[in-house]
């Protein structure tokens, strides 16, 4: 089953626990990659998240000035 996509809200909230842990020195090597991939992905789906809406933002301004 596919793991269902974070709102950008939570993705960020994760970001930020994420980076703070890295800060603070709390993620071991072991554990260091796997954290890394994973805010890797939720950069990604923020990142599209962010261009879906600013397209979206394009249109409805588009249509407004017409």
């Amino acid at each position: 089953m596919k793991k269902k996509e974070p709102t950008y809200e939570e993705a960020m909230a994760r970001l930020e626990q994420i980076t703070r842990r890295m800060e603070d020195g709390e993620l071991g090597v072991d554990v260091l990659a796997a954290h890394l991939k994973e805010a890797q992905e939720l950069l990604t789906s923020c990142r599209k998240k962010l261009y879906a809406a600013d397209e979206e933002i394009q249109e409805i301004l588009k249509n407004v000035e017409k």
